[in-house]
């Protein structure tokens, strides 16, 4: 799709090649001599105007350059890296402060503004040069990496398998000066291009809007069972009790039944998403108490013949927790009461939910100081 520019700045590469590309990588290199506490990374997301768009939006993100890697021909062009006969991958070098923000958050950014799972392009620009490839500096990223990449890959984010490769770095070669900053200089046909690419429909698509601005880690995986027996040795007596043998907590003495911070309620064994504190209400029951789920995928009911009534008991899917129960004598809309033990339950604030894996639900208290 870009391949067009070949021929509206042919005179400009020529001219501005030398200048600027006579050296891989030389404003970074002089970049990191001059500040010992700047550190790179280097990513391969499809078009590099997009890349560099993307990653220059971070904060602490101090410089970011378009250019070529992962071939074996020295200074490469524009026009031979589109003929897809250099082996060269068109990438984005980033520089970046680890004080401020961290080689996993930049993974993230990755990961949100490329299509991981697409072998043979990105979006509408198709061909090899044009995949997706992390390329690691040291061991440490490399370990990084890969784990961002497995993680992501177990996320259920995508049908289809995550197919990104971790590449050892070798040299990086700065793209012509009229790519770099492209989005600045030439905003109107940047913006076009970039629409046109299909490049932020997929990522509204899978990360909604916005979302993909975010580094926030992703959300967490889904707990082993050996996971849900060691947490469960660590349950208090009474977190046992109501959470394995079905029991009840008393009223007005318990940890959450007056608790009026904002975030939301997850499974004290499991971990899983469970209830909001948007859809929590005063019921004067001495229990905390929901309108409804946060993720109802996450709740099981079934009817309860215990103490010799008929009752609805709230199960956890995963951590099989025994929570509650739901009544029908709630406020409206909704005119169900989930009222829960706090024994079962762990209680993530609002300012909490990125640190601890819950990013999906910041958008939840956007709109709270």
């Amino acid at each position: 799709m870009k391949i067009f520019m070949v021929i509206i700045f042919s005179f400009l590469a020529i001219t501005g090649y030398i200048l600027f590309n006579g050296n891989q990588s030389k404003a970074g290199d002089k970049m990191t001599k001059e500040n010992k506490n700047i550190e790179t990374a280097t990513f391969a997301g499809g078009c590099f105007w997009c890349s560099e768009a993307d990653f220059e939006k971070v904060k602490g993100v101090t410089k970011v350059i378009s250019g070529y890697t992962g071939g074996k021909e020295e200074n490469p062009t524009y026009e031979e890296v589109c003929s897809g006969t250099t082996g060269h991958l068109e990438a984005a070098q980033v520089f970046y402060d680890p004080s401020v923000v961290t080689y996993k958050e930049l993974l993230q950014v990755f990961w949100r503004h490329i299509n991981p799972t697409d072998a043979g392009g990105q979006f509408a620009d198709r061909g090899r040069q044009y995949k997706s490839a992390v390329f690691y500096h040291n061991e440490k990223q490399k370990e990084q990496a890969q784990v961002s990449k497995e993680e992501l890959d177990k996320s259920g984010k995508y049908a289809k398998p995550v197919v990104t490769e971790i590449i050892p770095f070798t040299k990086f070669y700065n793209a012509e000066d009229y790519h770099q900053e492209y989005y600045k200089k030439n905003p109107s046909h940047y913006k076009a291009y970039r629409k046109g690419s299909g490049r932020d429909w997929f990522i509204n698509e899978v990360w909604g809007k916005n979302e993909g601005d975010k580094f926030c880690p992703l959300p967490a995986l889904k707990k082993a069972k050996s996971d849900f027996e060691a947490n469960k040795k660590k349950l208090t007596s009474l977190q046992y009790k109501v959470t394995q043998e079905e029991g009840t907590e008393p009223p007005f003495k318990n940890e959450y039944w007056d608790n009026k911070k904002e975030g939301i309620y997850v499974d004290i064994v499991s971990g899983e998403p469970l209830f909001s504190s948007k859809d929590k209400y005063k019921s004067g029951t001495g229990w905390p108490s929901f309108t409804k789920p946060l993720e109802p995928k996450n709740i099981v009911e079934r009817e309860d013949v215990s103490f010799f009534s008929l009752r609805t008991e709230v199960r956890s899917k995963d951590g099989n927790s025994h929570l509650g129960h739901v009544f029908p004598d709630g406020p409206q809309p909704t005119g169900n009461r989930y009222c829960m033990n706090s024994a079962a339950l762990r209680f993530i604030p609002k300012e909490n939910l990125e640190k601890e894996g819950y990013c999906e639900y910041m958008k939840l208290f956007e709109d709270t100081k």
